[in-house]
């Protein structure tokens, strides 16, 4: 008997092919849902960035490398049939331990420094997806029985993991996440793996590994203690939306007082009492803005490109009776939210528009809005579509002659992102002011910053005179030579040209 021969009988009986092309596609696909439900998981506790979707999508791509190479390796010195069901209920319990692994931890880990983002995110992925990334080079392995097809088994294999990832990431982004809470989605995962692994044992009648009456009670086990911490871990959400952790907080010093928490941060209050009490500065000074931006009382067009709260158009329905406000905002859940929990009212007043802002923006009536307040995050930065001059230049075509713009920024030294933004607004209003803290224009500590832009000349006076009147806390106002110093050259945002994440994190 020839070597190659030999070495063909030495093989270990391969896997049909419709199941070695289940348990690539399927395991492949695996991994893609943890990927994408990890961002979601740990967003609450450390924020949705650029750095954290890049975290998520190393760490990922870390354990598919790791994973993939212990896979081939073992596979090499044991036969990969009695491995497949083990890794395969191994990665089933891994994943039911995500949920509240995640949960705990995020608590202690709290925050959006780099070492609790990659930490969070290691310990969502880097096991269960390991794991998964194991079975494919072992099913390779297996169906390797003719070395005359391995160019051929190897390719289609390859194909179908990589088919798998996409039918699951499509399938988790536009189904899964819409339909189902994370916790219910990791879980599901979770089962559907350790039953697939002790079927798969079954079917191979290697139960001496995976399904033994010994082992079959072990993974019982630890998948019912899985479960329960699952259901006991704590949740920073009252609602989990298809973009956010979502919570109101009462205000224990304010009977009315509503704070609206998404993911890492305070993003909107609201007093159930008084529309007119504004408790966030940046507000106030929004509101200042607004409230000179026509006779008082006197009606306005409003558009604001994100809702949050809707703290400002119940402001402005509450001092300017009768006034036409639009929202533009991009989560349909979070509008429902504050319907039941922040005194929401919708009508012909004040119309939703549920949608991307940039692109419902380019629905809205030219040259209508006589005040235009930009106040879109996600999680802590303005999504870099809505920071350009080209998002600039639609705003401005929304809106009158004399129509007021004031967008809402958020930065920190050494005010890299502000700068720019400043920059670009300029770059398309002839009329730009910077209203912010003094620190945070010192560049001593983080801030929002509220842009106010026109194509007309800007009452600065009347708006100086009004935040005197209405904010408590110390303020500043830049404008002409000042605000031309502040901004010095930085660098106007483009649609080609917007590294968001990367100027706030300098």
């Amino acid at each position: 008997m020839d070597d190659e021969s030999k070495a063909v009988e030495d093989q270990p009986k391969a896997l049909p092919d419709a199941l070695a092309a289940t348990l690539v596609f399927g395991s492949s696909g695996a991994v893609l849902v943890l990927e994408i439900v990890a961002q979601r998981l740990i967003g609450p506790y450390v924020g949705l960035t650029l750095q954290t979707t890049s975290s998520v999508i190393g760490m990922a791509l870390a354990a598919i490398a790791y994973g993939a190479w212990a896979g081939g390796w073992l596979a090499d010195r044991r036969d990969p049939r009695t491995m497949l069901a083990p890794a395969l209920i191994l990665a089933g319990i891994a994943t039911a331990l995500t949920f509240p692994l995640i949960r705990y931890a995020g608590e202690i880990l709290r925050g959006n420094a780099a070492g609790g983002v990659l930490l969070l995110t290691a310990l969502a992925v880097v096991v269960p997806a390991g794991l998964l990334s194991a079975i494919s080079p072992m099913v390779v392995k297996l169906q390797l029985s003719d070395l005359r097809r391995t160019g051929q088994v190897v390719g289609r294999l390859s194909g179908l993991g990589t088919l798998g990832g996409i039918t699951a990431t499509l399938g988790t982004g536009f189904v899964l996440v819409a339909a189902l809470p994370s916790r219910v989605i990791m879980l599901s995962l979770a089962v559907l793996l350790g039953v697939s692994g002790l079927a798969l044992g079954w079917y191979l009648r290697r139960l001496d590994a995976a399904g033994t009456p010994k082992a079959r009670v072990t993974a019982a086990v630890v998948g019912l203690v899985a479960a329960g911490l699952t259901a006991i871990a704590p949740t920073p959400c009252d609602v989990e939306t298809e973009y956010s952790c979502a919570s109101v907080v009462a205000d224990q010093n304010r009977p009315g007082g509503r704070t609206l928490v998404l993911n890492a941060g305070d993003h909107s209050y609201v007093d159930l009492n008084d529309p007119r009490h504004l408790e966030f500065e940046y507000v106030q000074w929004i509101a200042a803005v607004s409230d000179v931006a026509a006779p008082a009382g006197a009606p306005v067009t409003a558009l604001h490109v994100g809702g949050g709260g809707f703290t400002l158009p119940q402001y402005l329905a509450a001092v300017r009776p009768g006034s036409a406000q639009t929202v533009l905002e991009l989560d349909g859940e979070l509008v429902e939210l504050d319907k039941a929990e922040l005194g929401l009212e919708t009508g012909p007043d004040l119309r939703v528009v549920v949608g991307d802002a940039r692109v419902s923006l380019a629905g809205q009536p030219a040259g209508a809005a006589d005040f235009v307040v930009g106040d879109a995050f996600g999680d802590l930065v303005v999504p870099w579509h809505l920071s350009t001059r080209e998002m600039a230049v639609q705003v401005r075509g929304a809106m009158k002659d004399g129509a007021i713009y004031a967008q809402n920024v958020i930065d920190y030294p050494p005010l890299h992102f502000i700068r720019a933004q400043t920059a670009t607004v300029q770059d398309v209003f002839p009329h730009v002011a910077l209203i912010g803290p003094p620190d945070g224009l010192a560049g001593k500590e983080g801030a929002n910053f509220v842009i106010v832009a026109s194509a007309a000349p800007l009452p600065l006076d009347a708006i100086r005179a009004r935040m005197a009147q209405t904010v408590p806390g110390p303020v500043t106002m830049l404008d002409g030579a000042e605000l031309a110093a502040f901004v010095d050259d930085a660098r106007v945002l483009t649609d080609d040209y917007a590294p968001v994440d990367q100027l706030l994190s300098r």
